[in-house]
């Protein structure tokens, strides 16, 4: 028996094949009276929908792709067993061994916004992770498999970019807009950590704050760190003549910055992280070692990551809605789609300022957020 086609799906219910691929794909653009109808087409003829055939039927393959920077990968050898079952190990692990097994937690809420809302709209999101330090490579073969291509900003060169857009529409995912006609999907960095400075500054007295930064290049960072010589300024301080210590946005290179903090005798009276993962691994060397946080030394971070909230002491921070923002990518590539010619668009995502134990000390209670909504 010869297998089902699209024509005979689109015959049986008596509509163009345009609106099968339409109901297969984004049900939710279709009358719900036509895809019960187009459903039933499928089930009565046990149709099963193949990338080439929805290729030539609407011109596109139902795949968005999403590039990601390669931050914080672990390429543990795998190990094979032939024909047994592999043993369990025991491995005495105390003292701690100080081993961190990475994982980016900032990208795993992006990826899973952008999984969530692209199976929502009927469309399948493949991955790339520059693992092999060749972005164009990549981002050039994911280009011809793809409706669309979210990239995380200048992960990816910009003419690079300048060329894929002639072929497929782009979405550049943090970072400001810079000169280009890309669609951009961000959060308010700057106002998130202009907020959390403030408090810092005003709130606890601290008049010469240490910034740790991300990677050179970081468009997050640059804002983040924008939004920390800002409150600054407010304060009446004068941000070029405080430290900044450079940081890669790893757990590792947290550890890394606090253990050199330690060895000179120099730990400032607070460190602003440009993100999570780097005030968690400074929180790894300073706690075991005695510096009491924050009596000390106060810590905080940015991102608001799970890990954030199960510290100890528990991290203050600034929240971004890392689920949302792979969303609102996936949404702005669809809306891309249906409208290839309409001028670019920006969207940004609003932040929230958790105080924690870091910074506020064990009478902190449950952590309220900086505008008065409580910490889950």
């Amino acid at each position: 028996m010869a297998k089902a086609t699209v024509y005979d799906v689109a015959a049986k219910a008596g509509v163009s094949i345009a609106t099968v691929s339409r109901v297969l794909r984004r049900p939710t653009m279709v009358k719900q009276s036509t895809a019960d109808q187009v459903l039933a087409a499928v089930r009565a003829l046990g149709y099963v929908p193949s990338a080439s055939a929805r290729g030539l039927a609407g011109r596109t393959t139902g795949v968005i792709g999403l590039y990601l920077p390669n931050l914080d990968a672990v390429d543990d050898p795998i190990e094979t067993f032939d024909g047994h079952e592999p043993p369990a190990r025991v491995i005495r692990d105390i003292p701690d061994s100080g081993r961190v097994r990475v994982r980016d937690l900032y990208f795993d809420e992006v990826l899973r916004g952008a999984e969530l809302e692209a199976w929502r709209e009927g469309f399948v999101l493949t991955i790339g992770v520059g693992h092999d330090g060749d972005p164009e490579r990549m981002v050039r073969d994911m280009a011809g498999r793809v409706d669309g291509l979210v990239v995380l900003a200048r992960s990816v060169p910009d003419d690079v970019l300048g060329q894929l857009s002639g072929s497929i529409p782009i979405v550049l995912m943090a970072g400001p807009r810079h000169g280009d006609d890309f669609d951009h999907v961000a959060v308010t960095n700057s106002e998130g950590m202009r907020a959390l400075t403030a408090h810092v500054v005003t709130e606890l007295g601290v008049r010469d704050p240490v910034y740790v930064a991300g990677p050179t290049g970081s468009p997050d960072d640059a804002e983040r760190y924008a939004g920390f010589v800002s409150a600054l300024t407010t304060a009446g301080v004068d941000a070029a003549a405080l430290r900044t210590l450079r940081g890669d946005f790893r757990r590792e290179g947290g550890r890394t910055i606090a253990r050199g903090l330690l060895t000179s005798g120099e730990l400032p009276r607070a460190l602003v992280c440009g993100n999570d993962q780097m005030a968690l691994g400074i929180l790894d060397v300073l706690v075991p070692a005695g510096i009491r946080v924050p009596d000390d030394v106060i810590v905080t971070g940015f991102d608001g990551i799970e890990e954030s909230r199960l510290s100890t002491p528990r991290l203050t921070t600034v929240r971004q809605p890392m689920e949302e923002l792979g969303r609102a990518a996936v949404r702005a590539m669809l809306e891309r789609l249906d409208e290839p010619e309409r001028a670019p668009i920006t969207r940004r995502l609003p932040v929230e300022v958790l105080l924690r134990e870091s910074t506020e000390g064990s009478g902190a209670g449950t952590g309220a957020a900086a505008h008065g909504t409580a910490d889950s």
